[in-house]
Protein backbone atom coordinates (compact mmCIF):
# COMPACT_ATOMS: atom_id res chain seq x y z
CA UNK A 1 0.00 0.00 0.00
CA UNK A 2 3.01 2.01 0.73
CA UNK A 3 4.23 2.38 -2.75
CA UNK A 4 1.22 2.71 -3.95
CA UNK A 5 0.37 5.72 -2.36
CA UNK A 6 3.44 7.61 -3.10
CA UNK A 7 3.52 6.04 -6.77
CA UNK A 8 2.24 9.67 -8.16
CA UNK A 9 2.44 11.44 -5.44
CA UNK A 10 3.62 14.95 -5.61
CA UNK A 11 5.94 15.65 -3.41
CA UNK A 12 5.58 19.58 -3.42
CA UNK A 13 2.08 18.81 -0.80
CA UNK A 14 4.67 18.21 1.79
CA UNK A 15 5.03 21.57 3.11
CA UNK A 16 4.61 23.68 6.46
CA UNK A 17 5.29 20.36 8.12
CA UNK A 18 2.45 18.18 6.72
CA UNK A 19 4.63 15.15 5.59
CA UNK A 20 2.76 13.00 3.02
CA UNK A 21 5.24 9.78 3.22
CA UNK A 22 4.78 9.61 6.75
CA UNK A 23 1.14 9.43 6.60
CA UNK A 24 1.54 6.75 3.46
CA UNK A 25 3.75 4.98 5.90
CA UNK A 26 1.18 5.13 8.55
CA UNK A 27 -1.80 4.29 6.74
CA UNK A 28 0.08 1.18 5.30
CA UNK A 29 1.11 0.17 8.77
CA UNK A 30 -2.59 0.00 10.11
CA UNK A 31 -3.71 -1.65 7.09
CA UNK A 32 -1.47 -4.30 8.18
CA UNK A 33 -3.24 -4.84 11.49
CA UNK A 34 -6.46 -7.26 10.26
CA UNK A 35 -5.48 -8.04 6.99
CA UNK A 36 -7.76 -10.09 5.18
CA UNK A 37 -7.00 -12.49 2.47
CA UNK A 38 -8.87 -9.79 -0.17
CA UNK A 39 -6.16 -7.09 1.12
CA UNK A 40 -8.99 -5.62 2.94
CA UNK A 41 -8.99 -4.80 6.51
CA UNK A 42 -11.43 -6.54 9.52
CA UNK A 43 -10.92 -5.10 12.66
CA UNK A 44 -14.27 -5.83 14.80
CA UNK A 45 -15.05 -3.29 17.60
CA UNK A 46 -13.44 -4.72 20.70
CA UNK A 47 -11.03 -7.07 19.26
CA UNK A 48 -7.55 -7.60 19.58
CA UNK A 49 -7.27 -6.19 15.89
CA UNK A 50 -8.85 -2.66 16.87
CA UNK A 51 -7.04 -2.18 20.15
CA UNK A 52 -3.30 -3.15 18.50
CA UNK A 53 -4.17 -0.29 15.84
CA UNK A 54 -4.85 1.74 19.02
CA UNK A 55 -1.93 1.19 20.67
CA UNK A 56 0.38 1.76 17.34
CA UNK A 57 -1.60 5.14 16.98
CA UNK A 58 -0.84 6.11 20.89
CA UNK A 59 3.09 5.51 20.16
CA UNK A 60 2.86 8.06 17.11
CA UNK A 61 0.44 10.33 19.52
CA UNK A 62 3.26 10.81 22.30
CA UNK A 63 5.84 11.10 19.38
CA UNK A 64 3.67 13.97 18.12
CA UNK A 65 4.47 15.30 22.26
CA UNK A 66 0.52 14.23 22.85
CA UNK A 67 -0.08 13.29 26.45
CA UNK A 68 -2.23 9.85 25.66
CA UNK A 69 -4.82 8.20 27.70
CA UNK A 70 -7.69 5.76 27.11
CA UNK A 71 -11.02 6.51 28.92
CA UNK A 72 -13.65 3.70 30.38
CA UNK A 73 -15.19 3.29 26.57
CA UNK A 74 -11.45 2.25 24.99
CA UNK A 75 -11.62 5.87 23.30
CA UNK A 76 -8.28 7.15 22.98
CA UNK A 77 -7.40 10.98 23.51
CA UNK A 78 -4.23 12.55 22.27
CA UNK A 79 -3.91 16.17 24.10
CA UNK A 80 -1.81 19.01 23.51
CA UNK A 81 -2.58 21.76 26.42
CA UNK A 82 -3.28 25.31 25.17
CA UNK A 83 -0.95 28.28 25.74
CA UNK A 84 -3.69 30.55 26.51
CA UNK A 85 -7.08 29.36 27.07
CA UNK A 86 -9.10 26.72 28.27
CA UNK A 87 -11.46 26.44 25.42
CA UNK A 88 -10.08 22.85 23.36
CA UNK A 89 -11.05 21.72 19.44
CA UNK A 90 -11.00 17.92 19.03
CA UNK A 91 -10.51 16.24 15.55
CA UNK A 92 -10.26 12.46 15.15
CA UNK A 93 -11.80 9.94 13.72
CA UNK A 94 -12.00 5.75 14.22
CA UNK A 95 -10.06 2.43 13.46
CA UNK A 96 -12.47 -0.23 13.67
CA UNK A 97 -13.74 -1.66 10.47
CA UNK A 98 -16.90 -3.73 8.89
CA UNK A 99 -15.57 -7.36 8.42
CA UNK A 100 -13.80 -6.69 5.08
CA UNK A 101 -13.53 -3.02 4.64
CA UNK A 102 -11.18 -0.79 3.19
CA UNK A 103 -7.88 1.04 4.68
CA UNK A 104 -9.51 4.65 4.68
CA UNK A 105 -12.66 4.94 5.92
CA UNK A 106 -11.74 5.50 9.98
CA UNK A 107 -7.82 5.93 9.90
CA UNK A 108 -7.51 8.78 7.50
CA UNK A 109 -9.56 10.69 10.14
CA UNK A 110 -7.40 9.46 12.58
CA UNK A 111 -4.45 10.26 11.10
CA UNK A 112 -4.99 13.43 9.38
CA UNK A 113 -5.61 14.71 13.02
CA UNK A 114 -2.78 13.49 14.29
CA UNK A 115 -0.77 14.75 11.11
CA UNK A 116 -1.96 18.72 12.62
CA UNK A 117 -0.25 17.83 15.73
CA UNK A 118 3.03 16.26 14.50
CA UNK A 119 3.28 19.45 11.61
CA UNK A 120 3.00 21.26 14.75
CA UNK A 121 5.35 20.02 16.43
CA UNK A 122 7.35 19.59 13.51
CA UNK A 123 7.60 23.43 12.76
CA UNK A 124 7.43 25.05 16.13
CA UNK A 125 4.22 26.01 16.28
CA UNK A 126 1.86 25.96 19.63
CA UNK A 127 -1.75 26.48 19.23
CA UNK A 128 -3.44 29.01 22.09
CA UNK A 129 -6.30 26.54 22.58
CA UNK A 130 -5.74 22.64 23.32
CA UNK A 131 -6.40 20.01 21.16
CA UNK A 132 -6.96 16.69 21.24
CA UNK A 133 -6.90 14.05 18.84
CA UNK A 134 -9.80 11.33 19.01
CA UNK A 135 -10.11 7.61 18.38
CA UNK A 136 -13.89 6.28 18.45
CA UNK A 137 -14.28 2.91 19.66
CA UNK A 138 -17.08 1.29 17.50
CA UNK A 139 -17.67 3.38 15.14
CA UNK A 140 -19.49 0.86 12.62
CA UNK A 141 -21.30 -1.06 14.50
CA UNK A 142 -20.32 -4.53 12.79
CA UNK A 143 -20.25 -6.31 15.58
CA UNK A 144 -23.40 -5.33 17.49
CA UNK A 145 -25.63 -3.83 14.61
CA UNK A 146 -25.29 -0.79 16.47
CA UNK A 147 -22.57 1.74 16.41
CA UNK A 148 -21.21 4.91 17.28
CA UNK A 149 -20.25 3.55 20.71
CA UNK A 150 -17.52 5.14 21.73
CA UNK A 151 -18.98 9.09 21.14
CA UNK A 152 -22.19 7.60 22.79
CA UNK A 153 -20.38 7.26 25.74
CA UNK A 154 -18.80 10.38 25.60
CA UNK A 155 -21.63 12.28 24.97
CA UNK A 156 -23.85 10.31 27.53
CA UNK A 157 -26.18 9.22 24.68
CA UNK A 158 -26.76 5.76 25.47
CA UNK A 159 -28.74 3.47 27.42
CA UNK A 160 -27.97 0.70 29.53
CA UNK A 161 -30.76 -1.31 28.78
CA UNK A 162 -30.67 -1.07 24.78
CA UNK A 163 -26.53 -2.19 25.24
CA UNK A 164 -27.65 -5.01 27.77
CA UNK A 165 -29.94 -6.49 24.62
CA UNK A 166 -27.09 -6.67 21.85
CA UNK A 167 -25.47 -9.49 21.06
CA UNK A 168 -22.87 -10.63 18.43
CA UNK A 169 -23.00 -13.21 15.43
CA UNK A 170 -21.70 -15.76 18.02
CA UNK A 171 -23.87 -15.06 20.86
CA UNK A 172 -21.64 -12.94 22.83
CA UNK A 173 -23.00 -10.36 24.91
CA UNK A 174 -22.18 -6.94 24.73
CA UNK A 175 -21.83 -7.11 28.88
CA UNK A 176 -19.74 -10.00 28.34
CA UNK A 177 -17.51 -8.85 25.52
CA UNK A 178 -16.86 -5.59 27.35
CA UNK A 179 -15.66 -7.74 30.61
CA UNK A 180 -13.36 -9.28 28.34
CA UNK A 181 -11.79 -5.72 28.00
CA UNK A 182 -11.93 -4.66 31.20
CA UNK A 183 -14.88 -2.72 30.59
CA UNK A 184 -18.41 -1.90 32.41
CA UNK A 185 -21.22 -0.08 32.10
CA UNK A 186 -19.87 1.61 35.22
CA UNK A 187 -16.57 2.49 32.95
CA UNK A 188 -18.87 3.83 30.21
CA UNK A 189 -21.20 5.92 32.36
CA UNK A 190 -17.69 7.16 33.51
CA UNK A 191 -16.41 7.84 29.71
CA UNK A 192 -18.69 10.65 29.61
CA UNK A 193 -17.51 14.34 29.15
CA UNK A 194 -18.37 17.68 30.66
CA UNK A 195 -18.85 19.55 26.79
CA UNK A 196 -18.80 23.03 28.01
CA UNK A 197 -14.68 23.79 27.00
CA UNK A 198 -15.12 21.94 23.93
CA UNK A 199 -15.27 24.28 21.59
CA UNK A 200 -15.72 22.23 17.97
CA UNK A 201 -15.07 19.00 16.38
CA UNK A 202 -13.67 18.30 13.09
CA UNK A 203 -13.80 15.23 11.48
CA UNK A 204 -12.01 14.03 8.56
CA UNK A 205 -13.36 10.93 6.81
CA UNK A 206 -13.46 9.87 2.95
CA UNK A 207 -16.76 10.93 0.95
CA UNK A 208 -18.04 7.41 -0.09
CA UNK A 209 -19.46 8.86 -2.80
CA UNK A 210 -18.56 10.51 -6.45
CA UNK A 211 -19.61 13.91 -6.00
CA UNK A 212 -16.30 15.08 -5.42
CA UNK A 213 -14.97 12.78 -8.27
CA UNK A 214 -17.26 14.43 -10.57
CA UNK A 215 -16.25 17.70 -9.40
CA UNK A 216 -13.00 17.24 -9.78
CA UNK A 217 -12.12 17.85 -6.17
CA UNK A 218 -10.05 16.78 -3.52
CA UNK A 219 -11.92 17.83 -0.47
CA UNK A 220 -15.33 19.11 0.11
CA UNK A 221 -17.34 20.42 3.32
CA UNK A 222 -20.35 18.62 4.69
CA UNK A 223 -23.47 20.83 5.28
CA UNK A 224 -24.73 18.04 7.94
CA UNK A 225 -25.10 14.63 8.33
CA UNK A 226 -28.22 12.75 7.37
CA UNK A 227 -30.71 11.13 10.09
CA UNK A 228 -32.35 7.77 9.50
CA UNK A 229 -35.82 6.89 9.42
CA UNK A 230 -36.83 2.32 9.05
CA UNK A 231 -39.48 1.78 8.40
CA UNK A 232 -40.74 -1.70 8.01
CA UNK A 233 -43.65 -2.20 5.68
CA UNK A 234 -45.91 -5.26 5.09
CA UNK A 235 -47.98 -6.05 1.97
CA UNK A 236 -50.69 -9.00 2.97
CA UNK A 237 -52.38 -10.24 0.23
CA UNK A 238 -53.42 -13.84 -0.57
CA UNK A 239 -51.17 -16.83 -1.77
CA UNK A 240 -52.46 -19.24 -4.50
CA UNK A 241 -51.83 -21.34 -6.77
CA UNK A 242 -49.79 -19.76 -10.04
CA UNK A 243 -51.87 -21.73 -12.34
CA UNK A 244 -55.48 -22.16 -11.14
CA UNK A 245 -55.80 -18.32 -9.83
CA UNK A 246 -56.83 -16.26 -13.28
CA UNK A 247 -54.80 -12.73 -13.43
CA UNK A 248 -57.70 -10.95 -12.80
CA UNK A 249 -58.75 -12.44 -9.34
CA UNK A 250 -55.07 -12.23 -7.55
CA UNK A 251 -54.31 -10.49 -4.83
CA UNK A 252 -50.13 -10.31 -5.27
CA UNK A 253 -48.37 -9.03 -2.43
CA UNK A 254 -45.35 -9.50 -4.42
CA UNK A 255 -46.41 -7.27 -7.05
CA UNK A 256 -47.99 -4.43 -4.89
CA UNK A 257 -44.27 -4.55 -3.12
CA UNK A 258 -42.40 -4.24 -6.57
CA UNK A 259 -44.70 -1.11 -7.88
CA UNK A 260 -44.55 0.07 -4.32
CA UNK A 261 -39.94 -0.01 -4.63
CA UNK A 262 -40.38 0.90 -8.27
CA UNK A 263 -42.32 4.43 -7.17
CA UNK A 264 -40.19 4.92 -4.03
CA UNK A 265 -37.23 6.39 -6.16
CA UNK A 266 -38.91 8.85 -7.43
CA UNK A 267 -39.90 10.77 -4.67
CA UNK A 268 -36.82 11.83 -2.85
CA UNK A 269 -36.36 14.22 -5.78
CA UNK A 270 -39.84 16.11 -5.26
CA UNK A 271 -38.77 16.70 -1.78
CA UNK A 272 -35.36 17.68 -1.06
CA UNK A 273 -32.08 17.08 -3.24
CA UNK A 274 -29.89 15.62 -0.07
CA UNK A 275 -32.83 13.15 0.77
CA UNK A 276 -32.45 9.63 -0.47
CA UNK A 277 -34.73 6.47 0.02
CA UNK A 278 -33.99 3.13 -0.15
CA UNK A 279 -35.42 -0.36 0.15
CA UNK A 280 -32.55 -3.08 0.89
CA UNK A 281 -34.30 -5.61 2.24
CA UNK A 282 -37.16 -7.66 1.53
CA UNK A 283 -38.77 -11.10 2.34
CA UNK A 284 -41.53 -12.81 0.35
CA UNK A 285 -43.80 -15.53 1.35
CA UNK A 286 -43.91 -18.47 0.92
CA UNK A 287 -41.71 -17.98 -1.78
CA UNK A 288 -42.33 -20.64 -3.97
CA UNK A 289 -42.11 -20.90 -7.80
CA UNK A 290 -45.78 -21.96 -8.29
CA UNK A 291 -47.13 -20.04 -5.50
CA UNK A 292 -48.53 -16.57 -5.49
CA UNK A 293 -46.61 -14.50 -2.84
CA UNK A 294 -49.25 -13.87 0.45
CA UNK A 295 -46.88 -11.41 1.96
CA UNK A 296 -44.08 -9.84 1.66
CA UNK A 297 -41.79 -7.93 4.46
CA UNK A 298 -39.62 -4.77 2.95
CA UNK A 299 -37.37 -1.98 4.85
CA UNK A 300 -37.38 1.88 3.76
CA UNK A 301 -34.30 3.36 4.94
CA UNK A 302 -35.00 7.01 4.38
CA UNK A 303 -32.57 10.11 5.16
CA UNK A 304 -31.78 13.97 4.59
CA UNK A 305 -29.74 16.27 6.27
CA UNK A 306 -32.79 18.07 7.32
CA UNK A 307 -35.44 16.45 9.69
CA UNK A 308 -38.09 18.55 8.17
CA UNK A 309 -37.64 17.43 4.54
CA UNK A 310 -36.42 13.46 5.90
CA UNK A 311 -39.93 13.25 7.96
CA UNK A 312 -41.85 14.57 4.86
CA UNK A 313 -39.76 12.16 2.45
CA UNK A 314 -41.19 9.42 5.17
CA UNK A 315 -45.08 10.74 5.13
CA UNK A 316 -44.73 10.52 1.59
CA UNK A 317 -43.41 6.63 1.31
CA UNK A 318 -45.73 5.83 4.07
CA UNK A 319 -48.58 7.11 1.49
CA UNK A 320 -47.42 5.70 -0.83
CA UNK A 321 -47.94 2.21 0.23
CA UNK A 322 -51.44 2.97 1.72
CA UNK A 323 -52.15 3.68 -1.74
CA UNK A 324 -50.77 0.84 -3.51
CA UNK A 325 -52.28 -1.28 -1.17
CA UNK A 326 -55.65 0.21 -1.43
CA UNK A 327 -55.79 -0.02 -5.39
CA UNK A 328 -54.36 -4.05 -5.20
CA UNK A 329 -57.12 -4.51 -2.56
CA UNK A 330 -54.66 -5.64 0.18
CA UNK A 331 -53.65 -4.78 3.31
CA UNK A 332 -50.42 -2.92 4.28
CA UNK A 333 -48.76 -2.66 7.85
CA UNK A 334 -46.09 0.33 8.26
CA UNK A 335 -44.11 0.65 11.56
CA UNK A 336 -40.81 3.11 12.11
CA UNK A 337 -38.60 1.42 13.83
CA UNK A 338 -35.49 3.54 13.76
CA UNK A 339 -35.45 7.56 14.04
CA UNK A 340 -32.31 9.51 14.50
CA UNK A 341 -32.33 12.88 14.12
CA UNK A 342 -29.90 14.53 11.38
CA UNK A 343 -27.12 16.81 12.31
CA UNK A 344 -26.80 20.35 10.83
CA UNK A 345 -23.20 22.16 10.36
CA UNK A 346 -23.79 25.32 11.49
CA UNK A 347 -23.43 28.60 9.27
CA UNK A 348 -20.41 29.55 11.01
CA UNK A 349 -18.52 26.20 10.82
CA UNK A 350 -19.23 25.64 7.38
CA UNK A 351 -17.47 28.93 6.24
CA UNK A 352 -14.79 28.73 8.16
CA UNK A 353 -14.29 25.25 6.88
CA UNK A 354 -14.90 26.64 3.18
CA UNK A 355 -12.17 29.31 3.64
CA UNK A 356 -9.70 26.63 5.17
CA UNK A 357 -9.95 24.94 1.71
CA UNK A 358 -10.29 27.79 -0.73
CA UNK A 359 -7.02 29.32 0.64
CA UNK A 360 -5.52 25.45 0.48
CA UNK A 361 -6.91 24.62 -2.60
CA UNK A 362 -7.21 27.97 -4.18
CA UNK A 363 -10.52 27.05 -5.46
CA UNK A 364 -14.16 27.60 -4.86
CA UNK A 365 -15.68 25.28 -1.59
CA UNK A 366 -17.87 22.64 -2.45
CA UNK A 367 -20.47 21.99 0.16
CA UNK A 368 -22.42 18.61 -0.20
CA UNK A 369 -24.49 16.50 2.45
CA UNK A 370 -23.42 13.55 4.28
CA UNK A 371 -25.44 10.44 3.88
CA UNK A 372 -23.66 8.22 5.97
CA UNK A 373 -23.59 8.41 9.84
CA UNK A 374 -20.65 9.51 11.61
CA UNK A 375 -18.91 9.89 14.80
CA UNK A 376 -19.87 13.52 14.82
CA UNK A 377 -23.60 13.10 14.97
CA UNK A 378 -23.27 12.21 18.69
CA UNK A 379 -20.40 15.08 19.49
CA UNK A 380 -22.31 17.32 17.09
CA UNK A 381 -25.58 17.53 19.98
CA UNK A 382 -23.11 18.65 22.62
CA UNK A 383 -20.86 21.30 20.55
CA UNK A 384 -20.47 22.97 17.00
CA UNK A 385 -18.76 20.29 14.28
CA UNK A 386 -17.68 20.38 11.17
CA UNK A 387 -16.29 17.55 8.66
CA UNK A 388 -14.47 17.55 5.75
CA UNK A 389 -14.46 15.02 2.68
CA UNK A 390 -11.59 13.64 1.08
CA UNK A 391 -12.30 11.88 -2.46
CA UNK A 392 -13.11 8.59 -2.82
CA UNK A 393 -12.47 6.45 -5.87
CA UNK A 394 -15.23 5.78 -7.93
CA UNK A 395 -17.22 6.30 -4.79
CA UNK A 396 -16.49 2.80 -3.22
CA UNK A 397 -16.38 1.99 0.23
CA UNK A 398 -16.27 -0.38 2.51
CA UNK A 399 -14.77 -2.46 0.62
CA UNK A 400 -10.73 -3.52 0.05
CA UNK A 401 -10.98 -1.33 -3.20
CA UNK A 402 -11.38 1.41 -1.59
CA UNK A 403 -9.07 3.63 -2.16
CA UNK A 404 -8.09 7.50 -1.96
CA UNK A 405 -4.96 9.11 -3.29
CA UNK A 406 -1.96 10.49 -1.17
CA UNK A 407 -2.40 13.77 -3.35
CA UNK A 408 -6.22 14.13 -2.09
CA UNK A 409 -5.37 12.58 1.08
CA UNK A 410 -2.45 15.25 2.13
CA UNK A 411 -4.19 18.38 0.92
CA UNK A 412 -7.51 17.59 2.84
CA UNK A 413 -4.75 17.61 5.91
CA UNK A 414 -3.68 20.81 5.03
CA UNK A 415 -7.48 22.16 4.84
CA UNK A 416 -7.89 20.91 8.40
CA UNK A 417 -4.80 22.07 9.61
CA UNK A 418 -5.75 25.40 8.51
CA UNK A 419 -8.95 25.14 9.81
CA UNK A 420 -7.82 24.08 13.33
CA UNK A 421 -5.30 26.94 13.18
CA UNK A 422 -8.61 29.45 12.47
CA UNK A 423 -10.49 27.49 15.42
CA UNK A 424 -7.90 27.82 17.84
CA UNK A 425 -6.87 31.22 17.47
CA UNK A 426 -7.89 33.51 20.68
CA UNK A 427 -9.60 37.03 19.21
Amino acid sequence: MYKKLLDHYDSSLTKNGVDGERLASRLDALSKIGLTEDNGSRRISFSPEEQQAKDLVKGWMEEAGLTVTQDGAANVIGRLGGSSSSKTIMAGSHLDSVPNGGHFDGPLGVLAALEVAQAWKDSGFHPEKSYEVIIFTDEEGSRFNSGLTGSQAMTGQWSEEQKSSLTDAVGRTFTSVLKDNNLSFQTFHEAERDFSDIEAFVEVHIEQGKRLEKENLPTGIVEGIAGPSWLNISFHGNAGHAGNTPMDDREDALIAAGQFISAVENLPPLISPSSVATVGKLDVKPNGVNVIPGEVYLTVDVRDIHEETRDKLRDSVLLLAEKIAEKRRIQVDTKEVMYVQPVQVTQNMQQKAGRAAEEVLGKKPFFLPSGAGHDAMMIGRKTDVAMLFTRSKDGISHSPEEWSSLDDCVQTVHVLKKLIESLSYVK
